[in-house]
């Protein structure tokens, strides 16, 4: 009976060694990878220049032997259910699954490990890891309350070893260690996963609301908070590593300027990570310029988005003059005025052509005791996309003229009634008692000046292709903040001690950190509402005495989740004996 066979899959600069496993599908014989084993060169030098094909048999084989011995020891399964016998009251019969393959990169982070040595730090009794490695699960499937979390976890497969009370005592441990997580966990992920590439870090800040009206501590009213809703607020500060990792947060009052967030984190990371050589990635809100004199200092560099609304008059006339403009890898220069002139003029250019085109153009500037650099970008893709967003906002506020004028309020700097325009309208000489609503063209006009342009300030000396490259890469922390509040449920924040608060944040930080390198391990291939949605919906029911029946769909995805973790609970029904092996492999360092 052979189960298991090597496949060899060959690309013009590599061959990889897989092991596919043989089954039956409603009578049809197919196949499937379960494991990678890597390239012919990662074998060869691993095995010190061994043959690495002829050890894949030798590894396939004792594969076959084994799974001999588990068909003779396992045999198929008959279970039998009465439709006149009703199911056991209170009995659980449903488990969840799908943490086992988060559980596989939490193992490997180490943090097992971390919650042992803060264990004995406190001399804590009950459970740490236990009750912290359950938060970080059911963030990531099932986010709620620490209460609901804490009835939740028993439906994961492995029942939690804890009592309600040692969740909010755990809480305030994990809030007093909140530096020592993030250092340790950068550290153990260098050297368990991955090599992290810090040579760039992305940074910035967001706010989460809560669903209470006292401010107090960390919990701060802020007439700036980005959500625009009437609740006390705090600031997180997140860095990201160049691969989109988290690296590192801190947690601050609501109504703190973010500008003054990145320093203290970033004097952090230099003297906890062991890190000095980096390029800081920031948006223009926290482009200061006291910190981008902080980023000028030692082996670090800065690159930040620079409004070329706000640049100085000399500045603007030049980042908005037409002349001058390259494309990178070229010397020739542009008039990208041209790009608007009819075909039939000599000096026109194609628009169809340079659609996808960023032009460029460069200088130095020394103001402020600072030297840096001024990138400015043109692109026509840029300029359409601002135009068709500015035309959805100014049919908004047409609507909202027409349909209901009352519900004009206040608006903010990007808001959509900033466009409607208040004139009071009155005889001469009389109290104005009407106002008249109009759509402001004015300041249309005054934005489409702007349209398509954008700039970056950097005292970086490399290619421009380089520093754009790099600028582009900023959505990924946005990304990151956008998981954190709709896919985690990270906010509203219900608790209320500023401990609490932080070890919540922290759970979440440690969420995202798994959740962004199982995404890698999967290729980045799904959308992070599928990998949810999926790890979610593994369930299994528990048939007793046999084990457990998988519920959920086999998909691509499922077969992906098995493969980079290296076990398997997609079958017809596993074992007890087949669940802790899973359990147990879920739970292996490598």
């Amino acid at each position: 009976m052979i189960v298991f066979k090597l496949t060899v899959s060959k690309s013009k600069n590599a061959a990889s060694l897989y092991v596919a496993q043989s089954f039956y599908d409603d009578g049809v014989r197919s196949s499937r990878i379960i494991e990678k084993l890597g390239t012919e060169a990662e074998l060869r030098e691993k095995l010190g220049g061994r043959d690495p094909y002829e050890w894949a048999r030798e590894y396939i084989a004792g594969l076959n032997r084994k799974a001999k011995e588990e068909k003779e020891d396992n045999p198929d399964i008959l279970i039998k259910y009465s439709p006149l016998k009703l199911i056991r009251k209170d009995e659980q019969r449903s488990f969840n699954g799908g943490y086992l393959f988060l559980q596989r990169i939490y193992h490997v982070l180490g943090l097992d490990m971390i919650n042992k040595k803060i264990a004995d730090r406190h001399k804590i009794t009950y459970d740490l890891d236990s009750i912290l490695s359950r938060l970080v699960y059911s963030r990531i499937i099932y986010p709620s309350s620490k209460l609901a979390t804490y009835k939740l976890s028993t439906r994961f497969i492995e029942q939690p070893r804890f009592d309600l009370h040692h969740i909010y005592r755990a809480l305030g441990v994990v809030a007093e260690e909140m530096d020592f997580i993030q250092a340790e966990l950068y550290r153990r992920s260098v050297s368990g996963l991955a090599e992290r590439d810090t040579g760039v870090l992305f940074y910035d800040c967001t706010n989460f609301f809560f669903e209470i009206e006292q401010e107090d501590g960390l919990k701060q009213y802020s007439a700036n908070g980005k959500d625009h809703k009437p609740n006390p607020l705090v600031q997180m500060g997140l860095f990201l590593d160049g691969g989109g990792i988290p690296l590192a947060f801190s947690i601050t009052e609501g109504n703190q300027n973010e500008q003054v967030t990145l320093k203290p984190l970033e004097q952090k990371i230099l003297a906890d990570f062991g890190m000095a050589k980096f390029i800081v990635c920031t948006d223009a809100g926290l482009s200061s310029l006291a910190n981008r004199k902080f980023n000028d200092m030692g082996e670090r560099s800065f690159i930040t988005t620079q409004s070329v609304k706000k640049l100085k008059g000399y500045l603007k006339g030049w980042a908005l003059y037409s002349d001058g403009w390259r494309l990178p890898g070229s010397e020739k220069t542009y008039d990208i005025s041209n790009l608007y002139r009819d075909k039939e003029n000599i000096d026109a250019l194609d628009q169809d052509e340079f659609f996808d085109k960023v032009f460029y153009k460069e200088r130095w500037i020394n103001d402020d005791g600072l030297k840096q650099r001024l990138v400015v970008t043109f692109s026509l893709k840029y300029r359409d996309y601002q135009r068709k967003i500015r035309d959805g906002q100014v049919a908004r506020a047409e609507k909202l003229i027409r349909t209901n004028p009352t519900k004009l309020k206040k608006s903010h700097q990007n808001d959509y009634k900033r466009f409607i325009l208040k004139k009071s309208v009155t005889a001469s000489g009389e109290e104005a008692k009407k106002t008249a609503l109009s759509i402001d063209e004015g300041l249309i006009g005054d934005e489409e000046i702007y349209d398509g342009f954008y700039a970056v300030c950097t005292n970086l000396e490399g290619g421009v292709d380089d520093i754009i490259s790099i600028n582009k890469r900023r959505w990924e922390i946005e990304e990151s903040f956008r998981i954190m509040k709709h896919e985690f449920k990270a906010r509203p924040v219900y608790l209320q001690r500023d401990d609490r608060i932080k070890a919540h944040f922290t759970t979440c930080f440690i969420s995202l950190v798994i959740f962004r390198y199982l995404e890698k391990l999967l290729g980045e291939k799904y959308t992070c509402c599928t990998i949810v949605d999926t790890l979610r919906g593994m369930d299994f029911l528990e048939a007793k005495s046999d084990g457990y029946i998988p519920t959920y769909t086999r998909t691509d995805l499922t077969d992906d989740l098995h493969m980079v973790s290296g076990f398997r609970t997609d079958y017809q029904i596993v074992t007890y004996k087949q669940m802790k092996a899973a359990c147990k492999a879920a739970r292996q360092k490598k």
